[in-house]
């Protein structure tokens, strides 16, 4: 039975920054592919019609999906618009899922309005769809208060990651919740979060 470990990136960036990420699964015995997606040129919902076309063409058995901050949102689109996926687990890491309280500040500002291009469109401002797999999330926030929120916006929720609050990562679809200490962005790059991420796709639990 083959697996593969599927990696979709969030906002302004092109899974680059998962590199090491991916790596670290990798070493845990998991084929990595990593999909990339335009953030602010197409919608969530867009690019959720995307990754369907790119999941299509994986040979394998298994498919697990790990998403970080925005890449969440398109896979609340993707299991929305085509929930018959193949069995895997899902994960998402510093997802809002009940919307960004620092997206909707920015968006309040209209001259910043373009940083979030097309992602707000059923997207970070929380009108995205709500989860409609049939398997429970997994989802890794941080609560280290340091990132880009915190240089636009003094002031966020705590806990936060320094752009996400803590709280608008819970909802009752996600199963397994684990805080860690690291900001929104290095939880990418830390070791003890790529083992939650292998501990969870193995397990389906923390």
């Amino acid at each position: 039975m083959k697996e593969v470990v599927v990696f979709i990136h969030g906002i302004w960036v092109n899974g680059l920054e998962q590199a090491l990420l991916r790596h670290r699964v990798r070493a845990c015995g998991y084929d990595c592919r990593q999909f990339s997606y335009h953030s602010l040129l197409r919608t969530p919902q867009q690019n959720a019609a995307r990754l369907q076309a790119f999941l299509e063409r994986l040979e394998a058995d298994v498919v697990h999906l790990v998403a970080h901050s925005l890449g969440g949102i398109v896979l609340m689109h993707l299991f929305d618009r085509y929930p018959d996926q193949r069995p895997g687990r899902v994960l998402l890491l510093g997802t809002p899922l009940n919307g960004s309280s620092l997206a909707r500040k920015i968006h309040r500002f209209a001259p910043a309005r373009p940083l979030l291009g097309r992602a707000v469109q059923r997207g970070l401002l929380g009108d995205m769809p709500r989860w409609k797999g049939a398997r429970p999330l997994g989802m890794i926030a941080g609560n280290r208060g340091i990132g880009f929120g915190l240089l636009v916006f003094n002031r966020l929720e705590r806990p936060h990651d320094g752009t996400v609050c803590v709280r608008e990562t819970l909802s009752p679809a996600v199963g397994h919740h684990l805080e860690v200490p690291y900001s929104h962005t290095q939880m990418l790059f830390v070791r003890p979060v790529a083992e939650a991420v292998c501990t969870y796709l193995d397990r389906g639990r923390f």
